[in-house]
């Protein structure tokens, strides 16, 4: 089998349709089902059962798939060590973060890098969704969570603190919740992600118990503009200027901050 079949075979395995692996491709549909076909006829094989809702791998498509896939990761471990010996500072550099920080980080640091490589291309994508360094999906993944695949190289390249925070319009007239309270009487914006992950899930340490949850949100840029809004409490990073000499956020010299901290 060579790896342009293997190409395809892979996308209607992951796609389950025609239609899907073409659009993955960059082919059209007819082409992939001649491939698939021309390579059944090849390997005297049926590796999909043709059903109503799609492709379904038989017992052979799945013992194949698993060879297909070390095709997969040998071709992708070649390019990358290829792609390690050539310096020159040009070219695309696919990077895949959230929305939030592409907006507070990356943004600031494109600007910067193009300044001085102005044939860099960035191509940026912010997305709660994973995308796969190991299968060539980003180059470069900056997210607040640490990979679990040891063939990545993790680096920390900034930390922060965090702190609740609401609309001041929220605070007239609600007040501000007590610690220890479990923000009894308080409504509360969540980030979704963090409250699938946990069954006892904190703002800044301190327990949902008695709080109500008036909206759960899929991204933190939301979570931000939510709490703008006077939905309710929400958690945040403290931001301040960085070169000023003091250390902690807004809650221990709110008149610098240049938000209200909901403490």
């Amino acid at each position: 089998m060579n790896w342009d079949d293997a190409r395809v075979f892979l996308a209607v395995c992951r796609e389950s349709t025609l239609r899907g692996a073409a659009r993955v491709l960059g082919v059209d549909q007819a082409t992939v089902g001649r491939r698939i076909t021309a390579l059944e006829k090849s390997l005297s094989a049926t590796l999909f059962l043709r059903t109503s809702e799609g492709y379904a791998l038989t017992a052979v498509g799945e013992a194949a798939m698993r060879a297909v896939e070390k095709m997969e990761h040998s071709a992708l471990e070649l390019e990358r060590r290829i792609q390690g010996l050539d310096d020159r500072l040009t070219g695309i550099v696919r990077v895949t973060t959230t929305d939030s920080l592409a907006i507070d980080f990356l943004i600031p640091a494109i600007a910067r890098l193009h300044q001085r490589h102005p044939d860099v291309r960035v191509q940026l994508d912010a997305s709660t969704q994973f995308l796969s360094l190991a299968k060539r999906e980003a180059d470069i993944a900056v997210r607040n969570t640490r990979p679990d695949n040891p063939d990545l190289i993790a680096r920390r390249i900034a930390r922060w603190p965090v702190g609740l925070f609401a609309s001041q319009a929220y605070v007239d007239a609600h007040g501000v919740p007590e610690p220890g309270s479990a923000f009894e009487g308080h409504d509360l914006v969540v980030y979704q992600p963090y409250l699938q992950g946990t069954k006892d899930m904190t703002l800044v340490s301190e327990p949902l118990g008695r709080g109500r949850i008036v909206s759960s949100l899929s991204s933190s840029l939301l979570v931000r503009r939510s709490i703008a809004a006077g939905l309710g409490i929400g958690e945040c990073q403290c931001t301040w200027d960085r070169r000023t000499d003091w250390s902690g956020c807004g809650r221990n010299v709110p008149d610098r901050c240049p938000t209200t901290c909901g403490w």
